[in-house]
């Protein structure tokens, strides 16, 4: 999640710009930069050191023109590899306008090829680049800088949030933004934009919220906001706790940082289904770098995957061979490498790790391109190790994840996959426009769906309060259930320490019955296949078992000593996207009431490095 500071009116406005983008470091970022008003003229100067980018910045910041205004940004990349040319802020052809940008232009490719057919001459591979000549032709025309950031994000699709600073004003700054939070601020005289407010404690005094498709212009002590249609709104003013830190803002206002993330879901699947539908309705992956005629002579699918990214490679088997009608493999990385696999030249192998370096997963990927397998990776992190040495990738945008127990990235994974199942069958032609259609439409509405189920946590603390002093939990589930109740268990584990496994419903009578006793828990998947699921939760609870229950809104005949309810999803396929999030708010409620640390659980690592 890329992190915007911009101010005007300070005269030490570089520092204050370098001092904002450090605090913004915990939202990861691959790159970093910086654009000042120097006179009649804009400064630029960029860094792409990965996290150490910032820092890199400000040392070749040291001869930077003294400035009363400039905008800075942290860039987490999403279009195009974290380099000097494609880092924040870009410039329009003349230089004169300068553009820092977080979110997904939807129509970028349409808008650059229209642009450049205009004469437009582009330098980066982002989508961002198509706002910044955007606004060039407004200016232009005659427009000045607020005018013509209404009209700009009249063209656009997407979410995102964009501050903009031409060299003709030098005082003033522009911001707007859709979806994507952005705020405006006051202190001592001094205007401010943000993307996060942890960027102006100590700075600011006056906070205000732009909402969805406001314009901000910002001069020093002057706010002005209006609509898309230039009518002048009343800003909305947000209440700072005075006794916030750097690092409580960082968390906005949550007690920790997997709570923050949870609630980031609904945004993370938001953001990872952007971009991805052409014109024509077709399926788009830009990242892929394979062509249709590569993967219709493909005649396997292999996932290989650890932890939690393992269990989306399961439900992505079940969107593949349904969708596309091509078998399908899931496998545990550190296994695959040690085996005698059946891999060649007609086998797809998909590789999915969160941050792209997991070596198990890495070394699998170089040990299928050893045996002539193509190889695409599903991460959340550009121009990673397995991103660059893939055939391609497919990116989520779930931004960066802090705790170590993976929530907001988990999701992110099953949709990116569930979108490359749906390209593989349009490409394979299993599946016509209009069937592909729907369900895309479907998955448009998994983000409020994910709202809805974290809206119940109420619910789930009541039913962690009830479970008391439980220690021995199973999760069962079949068919897409399974890997949902995989990834509970292994949820429960991670950061409450205690037992918990997960089971096809249908193994519980073949061992794992004999540990259940008065005081286990079983936690029951019940979708989809509910008459099924009924007979394993009696199995359980005729021996004394506490059962939860997930169901559907629309199961009236859900079975259990407690049942969480979910909104009721009409595709089967996407139905786990939802499921495991009370699953997810029941492991963290109980590991809380345990006093554990759930960013930090003891053992664990957010990125493994080693076998």
């Amino acid at each position: 999640m890329c992190g915007i500071i911009g101010l005007t009116g300070d005269g030490g406005a570089l520092d204050a710009i370098l001092d904002g983008l450090r605090r913004l470091e915990y939202r990861g970022y691959d790159s970093a930069g910086v654009a000042l008003a120097d006179g009649g003229a804009l400064w630029r100067e960029r860094a792409a050191g990965g996290s150490h980018s910032v820092a890199d910045l400000a040392a070749a910041t040291a001869g930077a023109p003294p400035s009363r205004a400039g905008i800075g940004h942290t860039r987490w990349a999403t279009h195009g590899s974290p380099t000097v040319a494609n880092a924040h802020p870009h410039l329009d052809c003349s230089g004169r306008i300068a553009l820092v940008h977080n979110g997904i232009i939807e129509n970028h490719a349409a808008l650059a090829a229209s642009l450049a057919a205009r004469g437009h001459v582009f330098t980066s591979e982002t989508d961002t680049e198509v706002l910044v000549h955007l606004l060039e032709e407004e200016l232009a025309g005659g427009a000045g800088l607020g005018d013509a950031m209404r009209a700009t994000l009249r063209t656009v699709r997407g979410a995102f949030s964009v501050v903009a600073l031409a060299a003709s004003d030098p005082e003033l700054i522009v911001a707007g933004r859709r979806s994507v939070p952005l705020l405006a601020a006051f202190g001592g005289g001094v205007g401010f934009v943000a993307s996060d407010v942890s960027a102006l404690l100590g700075r600011a005094d006056r906070y205000y919220a732009l909402e969805d498709d406001q314009v901000a212009e910002v001069r020093p002590g002057r706010l002005r906001v209006t609509d898309d249609e230039g009518r002048e709104v009343v800003p909305t003013a947000v209440t700072v706790d005075p006794s916030w830190d750097v690092v409580a803002a960082q968390k906005g206002g949550f007690d920790d940082f997997m709570s923050k993330e949870l609630h980031e879901q609904p945004r993370a699947v938001a953001d990872t289904l952007l971009d991805r539908r052409g014109a024509d309705g077709s399926i788009v992956l830009d990242e892929l770098r394979l062509s249709p005629y590569d993967l219709r002579g493909v005649d396997k699918l292999v996932l290989v995957a650890c932890g939690s990214s393992f269990h989306a490679g399961m439900v992505a088997k079940y969107a593949v061979e349904r969708w596309a009608r091509l078998p399908a493999e899931v496998e545990i990385a550190s296994e695959l490498r040690y085996r005698e696999h059946v891999l060649h030249e007609r086998t797809l192998v998909v590789g999915v790790s969160q941050s792209g370096e997991t070596l198990d997963t890495l070394e699998a990927l170089r040990e299928a391109r050893r045996a002539g397998a193509r190889t695409v990776v599903v991460s959340n992190v550009v121009h990673s190790t397995m991103a660059r040495e893939a055939d391609g990738a497919v990116y989520t945008r779930a931004g960066p994840e802090v705790s170590v127990a993976s929530t907001k990235c988990h999701l992110a994974q099953i949709v990116a996959l569930q979108v490359l199942a749906l390209a593989l069958a349009q490409w394979r032609g299993t599946m016509g426009p209009a069937a592909i259609a729907s369900v895309l439409d479907e998955m448009q509405r998994l983000p409020g769906a994910v709202a809805d189920a974290l809206s119940r946590k109420k619910e789930v603390d009541e039913v962690a309060d009830a479970l008391g002093d439980a220690r021995d939990f199973f999760f069962i589930g079949r068919n897409l259930g399974y890997p949902v109740a995989l990834e509970g268990a292994l949820k429960l584990k991670e950061i409450s320490y205690l037992r918990a496994e997960g089971y096809p419903a249908g193994e519980l009578k073949h061992g794992p019955l004999a540990l259940v006793e008065p005081g286990t828990v079983v936690v029951a998947v019940l979708d989809p296949l509910r008459d099924k699921m009924r007979s394993n939760v009696a199995e359980a609870a005729a021996r004394g078992a506490t059962v939860v229950s997930v169901a559907a809104d629309g199961d009236r005949n859900a079975v259990g000593d407690h049942v969480l309810r979910v909104p009721t999803v009409a595709d089967p396929v996407l139905a786990p996207v939802v499921e495991v999030v009370p699953l997810q708010l029941l492991a963290y409620s109980l590991a809380r009431r345990l006093g554990n640390d759930v960013d930090r659980p003891r053992n664990l690592a957010k990125t493994v490095t080693v076998e």
